[in-house]
This record gives structure tokens, C-alpha cells and sequence, in this order.
């Protein structure tokens, strides 16, 4: 009997656990105030918008599949992840393979005429947009509004005059110049620019790199936001004008000042039902990406004042606690998901591959694991930096536990599978078959980028059928690795490994399985849980 209640216990705690997501970072304080960060992930470019009593925010995803993540809150401060605009990056065929810092840059989402519009921004191509009736989807196969290189941060306006408008920025990098942002006129269906654009901001010389740009209307102004200086030194300004052709006026309305906060920028104006500002921005914190901001915004002069104004004149400064938005109801703490028991049909919505997923790279099963074949990369690859069939998600806390439980089933010499913190610099531990047996070894890379090599060390012969890896990430992103064959007793790897941003990207947490010959009989590797856990 008392082994039967014991039993009974495990499954209950096990389902229990299936069930929710640890919190490694929880913005909601429990006193009626919250932190920042309120996302400490890499949900970059954030843009929000209020459907009556409830938010959304969308992000960059830059080459990641499934991507535009779609968050969900009723507070502005307790978040999860509800969706994706694309299931698969577009154009499909141009990220079957790895394309690094390329897809989707600074997204706007805006209800309009009871739908949803996201316009998205490829600098290689030009303007997207995507609609829906609702917000999870189906969403529409994206259609181009403008083609053309270097257009960026597109974002719409219906205007009271029976008018629309898109504003975007320049990538120096495409278009061969920058700084400027423009405003042109599109047909009433929001679908395609007509006429030419205007110039209506140069900001060489005071606010160069000012991008971003978001576009609203309030008592009879324009007002153009748009963040300048630099993602790690920069400042948050507004432009605003009686003309939507301006002349513009210019304001500083939010620099770091004495804060700790680098560059707060890039961001999304919302109110409350009950007529409350805020404004969501983002904070480069290298190797954890960019992180969410929420701050507090008042309206001073048709200006806008975003944070604290210490002194008065009208430039704000982050905060970093201050009381919750004034909403009518108490909302439960939420955040977005991290583990994943993998006991769902689908992947978990914190999940992204590197490239378009191809058939065979891995399956859900109704068995309680995912698996993932060990699938040879279509070209020759010097390291895993093009790797598109690894499977990662989110840093989501300056310190936590990544811990793995799998088990490995390979077919071919050197079939191998394993856990990784990717960047332009990554590490991993993982599992390789050999002549003689499965071993275990630990890789790192430096400059992935430039085509580095790995650098391996073999660890020790593995003969048990689970395998736990882990890795521990402590702060300054510093993180070390472990292995376990009983998820109790780690054994440490000597050493730590400092991770580095991706290209425009945080550093991220990779599963994958690999092979280096072809066969018509895959290994595979069955990932049973992936738990994110505290360190303390």
C-alpha cells in the first residue's frame, strides 16, 4: 500500500510539473508594483497595441522559425506567449537554409477595422503585411506593400482624414544610407504605398541610426517615435507635427541619465482602458538579447514624458519598480513558457528552429518525448553556426538551470546529439556514437561566425540508457556544463564558458541531433523533458 500511494505521488507531482512552467524571472512583484525587466528574454523591436482589455506584443524573430512571437497580457506586466504570425519564415525558400541577422526586423501590429495587421519589415526584400481576425491566427500569406532594399520598421496609420500612411526607417547596410525616416501614403486597404515618400526626418548629425519609427495621432498632432543613438547608447525621441508631412518637431523624452538602463528604446506607446500611459521599450543586454521594459508615461505640452523626470524638464529616465497599471481586475502571475514536458501534440510556443523545418528533422509523439533525427546537414558545414535543425528558445533570466533528460538511439558512427548555448561564440555537451560505444565530449567554438573549428574534448564512455545534460548559467551569462545518469547526482565539467549574442540576437539554449552520412534509416534522439529551473 505504501509503495502503491508513493507510486501515486510521483505521477501526481509529474503531471503537476507537466502542467506549469517554472519561473525563473517573474516581473509581477505580488505588492501591487513589478521590475524591470518585465521580459528578461530576448523579445526585441517590442510593438503593443490594446484590443479592449487585453494586450498584445509582438517582436523581431530575424531568421527563426516559427516567427513574429505574439504575446498575451492583461496587465502589461504578466506575460505568455499566445502565437505566431508565421509559421514559417517568408519567403519560404529564401530561409530553407540559416540566414543569420536576415527575416524580420522591428514588426508593427496595429487592430484595424476589426482585424488584425502586422507589418514586417525583410531588409532584403521590402515591407510585408499580414492580417487575421483574430489574434491567434489563421494568419494571411503575407503580400508585399513595397518591395525595395534597406526598408525597415515599417508601421501604419488610418488617419481621420479617410487616409493611410507607413512609416519606416533605412538600413545603412542595404540600402547604402540610413538615418532618415520617411512617410508615404498607402491605399485605404493598408496593402500597397502609392505616390512617393517624403523625407520627413534627417537625422545625421543629432540622432543618427534613428529607426524604429512608430506613428500616432493625438489632438490634432503626428507624432513620430522613433529611437536614435545606437541600441546600446541611445536615447528614446518623438517627433511630432500638425502636418503628417511635418515639419516635424524634435524631443528627447527618455535618455538612460543616472539609471543603469543602456540605451532604452524601440518601443510601443499603450493605454489603459482606464486612460493610463505606458511604453514598452527594450534594453541591450548582450549575451541575454534584448530584454522588455515597461515604464510609466505622462503627457506634459502635447509631449510626452516616458519614466521618471527627476528634473523636470521634460526627458524621462527608466525605472526600475513602480506600481502596476491601474486595471480593474487582479490578473494571476504569468510568464511565457520555458520548460516543456513534450507531452502536447505540438512543440511548446517558446520553440524556434534555425531555418524553415524540414520533414524528418523532429516529430512530437503521443508517447511523452520528442524526437529528433540525426539528420546530416544538406552542405558542409565547418561547425554548427548554419546548423538549421537545431530546436532553441530564450535565455529567460540572468541566472538558471537548463537541464535535458534524453535518451540516445544512433544508427551511424558518429551520430551524435546534444544541449548547447549558441552564439557567435557556442559550447555544448553531447552524446557521439563511436567504433567502440557512445561516448560523451564537450565541445566549444569560438568566432562560429568565421568558420571556426570546434574545439572537442572527450569526457567519458557512456553506457546508461538516460542521459541528463545541463547547462548553468550564472551572471554575466558565465555558464558551465553537467552530466548525470540519474538527474540527481551532476558531474561538473572543469571550466566555464562565457556565451555571446548571435547576430542581432541574445545567445540561446539549442537542442539537436546530427549525423555525418546519409541513410534511409535515421538515429534519432528521444528528449523526454527540457526543464528551466533556478540555480540558487
Amino acid at each position: 500500500m505504501k509503495f502503491f500511494l508513493l507510486i501515486l505521488f510521483v505521477l501526481v507531482l509529474n503531471n503537476c510539473y507537466s502542467q506549469t512552467t517554472t519561473s525563473v524571472w517573474t516581473a509581477d512583484n505580488g505588492n501591487g508594483t513589478y521590475k524591470n525587466p518585465i521580459l528578461h528574454a530576448d523579445y526585441s523591436d517590442p510593438d503593443a497595441i490594446r484590443v479592449g482589455d487585453d494586450f498584445y506584443m509582438i517582436s523581431s524573430s530575424f531568421n527563426a522559425a516559427p516567427g513574429i512571437p505574439i504575446l498575451h497580457s492583461r496587465d502589461l506586466v504578466n506575460w505568455t506567449i499566445i502565437g505566431h504570425a508565421l509559421q514559417r519564415q517568408f519567403p519560404e525558400k529564401d530561409f530553407a537554409k540559416v540566414q543569420h541577422g536576415n527575416g524580420v526586423w522591428a514588426p508593427s501590429i496595429r487592430y484595424h477595422n476589426g482585424s488584425f495587421y502586422i507589418y514586417f519589415p525583410d531588409p532584403d526584400q521590402g515591407i510585408f503585411l499580414t492580417k487575421a481576425k483574430n489574434i491567434t491566427g489563421p494568419w494571411s500569406t503575407p503580400v508585399m506593400v513595397e518591395a525595395g532594399k534597406g526598408l525597415i520598421d515599417p508601421c501604419p496609420l488610418w488617419d481621420t482624414n479617410g487616409k493611410a500612411y507607413l512609416v519606416h526607417a533605412y538600413a545603412g547596410s542595404r540600402a547604402g544610407f540610413k538615418s532618415i525616416i520617411v512617410v508615404k501614403e498607402m491605399n485605404m486597404a493598408g496593402d500597397s504605398a502609392i505616390g512617393n515618400g517624403v523625407m520627413v526626418y534627417d537625422g545625421h548629425g543629432i540622432d543618427a541610426t534613428i529607426e524604429g519609427p512608430k506613428f500616432h495621432k493625438r489632438n490634432g498632432y503626428y507624432y513620430i517615435f522613433a529611437p536614435a543613438g545606437g541600441v546600446s547608447t541611445g536615447w528614446q525621441l518623438v517627433l511630432r507635427s500638425k502636418n503628417v508631412y511635418g515639419p516635424y518637431e524634435r524631443k528627447v523624452v527618455m535618455d538612460q541619465g543616472k539609471s543603469a538602463i543602456n540605451g532604452p528604446h524601440q518601443g510601443a506607446w499603450v493605454n489603459t482602458a482606464s486612460g493610463q500611459d505606458w511604453f514598452l521599450h527594450f534594453q541591450d543586454k548582450d549575451a541575454y538579447g534584448r530584454v522588455v521594459h515597461l515604464q510609466p508615461m505622462i503627457w506634459k505640452n502635447d509631449w510626452p514624458v516616458i519614466g521618471t523626470d527627476k528634473d523636470g524638464d521634460g526627458t524621462g529616465e527608466p525605472v526600475l519598480v513602480f506600481r502596476k497599471p491601474a486595471i480593474t481586475k487582479t490578473y494571476p502571475v504569468a510568464v511565457p513558457e520555458t520548460s516543456d514536458e513534450f507531452n502536447s501534440p505540438s512543440l511548446g510556443l517558446q520553440w524556434q528552429w534555425q531555418a524553415n523545418p524540414q520533414s524528418g528533422w523532429g516529430f512530437p509523439t503521443p508517447n511523452g518525448f520528442f524526437r529528433l533525427f540525426c539528420v546530416r546537414p544538406t552542405d558542409s558545414l565547418p561547425n554548427y553556426w548554419m546548423l538549421g535543425n537545431m530546436l532553441t528558445q530564450k535565455i529567460p533570466a540572468e541566472t538558471c538551470n537548463a537541464t535535458v533528460k534524453m535518451q540516445f538511439n544512433p544508427a551511424n558512427s558518429n551520430d551524435r546529439a546534444g544541449l548547447m548555448m549558441f552564439g557567435l561564440d557556442y559550447a555544448f555537451i553531447s552524446i557521439v556514437k563511436k567504433a567502440d560505444g557512445n561516448y560523451l565530449s564537450y565541445n566549444t567554438c569560438k568566432a562560429a561566425d568565421k568558420n571556426s573549428k570546434d574545439k572537442e574534448e572527450e569526457l567519458v564512455k557512456w553506457n546508461a540508457k538516460d542521459l541528463y545534460l545541463r547547462v548553468t548559467v550564472d551572471p554575466g551569462a558565465v555558464c558551465s556544463f553537467s552530466y548525470s545518469a540519474d538527474g540527481i547526482s551532476f558531474e561538473k565539467i572543469p571550466g566555464t564558458f562565457t556565451a555571446r549574442p548571435g547576430k542581432w540576437v541574445g545567445a540561446k539554449f539549442g537542442l539537436f541531433a546530427t549525423s555525418t552520412v546519409k541513410t534511409n534509416d535515421a538515429g534519432y534522439v528521444d528528449v523526454d523533458w527540457f526543464r528551466l529551473s533556478t540555480n540558487d
